[in-house]
């Protein structure tokens, strides 16, 4: 698969719902997933596909999803982007806030090889 194909086939799992689905079918086994920042008892960069497995659990564990929005994909070679929007309660706080996150994933040999994640966090309310 192309990058646009495999970027089409990403956002369309993500958009229902289907994110680990994503993972197990889209992404390579030696990946690299880096957050803008550091997230709690995981770090900014993870390595292999287990971790980021983990990673997809502990945020989906660590979060209430009311909605979201996924939009894209915007390509660009071997390289695209998608826009993810999610209106979410992080457990820890309790207070609600919009997420809004561009996802940039490198494509090698028909698997998605890295992501790179950007993002600002809205308003609480």
């Amino acid at each position: 698969m192309s990058a646009i194909e495999i970027g089409k086939e990403l956002v369309k799992l993500c958009q229902q719902g289907k994110n680990q689905e994503a993972i197990d079918k889209l992404y390579s086994p030696n990946i690299v997933s880096v957050e803008a920042a550091a997230m709690p008892n995981i770090g900014q960069t993870q390595k292999g596909i287990e971790a980021i497995k983990g990673k997809n659990t502990w945020w989906m564990e660590n979060h209430e999803v009311h909605g979201g929005e996924v939009k894209g994909p915007y390509p660009n070679g071997d390289q695209f982007i998608a826009h993810f929007t999610y209106d979410v309660t992080p457990k820890h706080t309790g207070k609600r806030m919009t997420m809004d996150e561009m996802g940039l994933y490198t494509v090698e040999n028909g698997k998605i090889t890295k992501e790179q994640f950007f993002y600002s966090m809205g308003e609480c309310s």
